[in-house]
């Protein structure tokens, strides 16, 4: 049965998380903000984004909650507020990955017969 709680929680969720979630260079921010801090003008190099475009997306995940900031001096530093985003993204991509091969073993299946 879906309670309330459960129906508000997941609004929450939609209106916060998967939002943040829904564009590529914020999933791939997120993983090089996993393997340690960096400013935004590490982050656009890495990532090959220009810097304005890096900041609006780290913008988006501060303002969901998924990253942190610690200012010393004049640089920015971001940095993951939870690690287990990672885990939890990376089970997302299991799923993904999983349902991707059934899908392709279907069609597999389909041109076979």
């Amino acid at each position: 049965m879906v309670t309330p709680t459960l129906q508000q929680e997941i609004t929450q969720l939609e209106a916060n998380f998967c939002a943040a979630l829904s564009d590529p260079n914020r999933l791939l921010i997120l993983y090089a903000l996993n393997e340690g801090a960096r400013n935004v003008t590490e982050l656009a190099n890495e990532l090959g984004l220009n810097q304005p475009t890096t900041s609006r997306h780290l913008k988006v995940l501060r303002e969901r909650g998924l990253v942190q900031t610690v200012r010393t001096g004049t640089t920015v530093t971001y940095h993951l507020s939870d690690q287990r985003l990672i885990q939890a993204l990376d089970l997302l991509r299991t799923v993904m990955r999983e349902r991707l091969t059934y899908q392709a073993g279907l069609m597999e299946e389909t041109i076979n017969s």
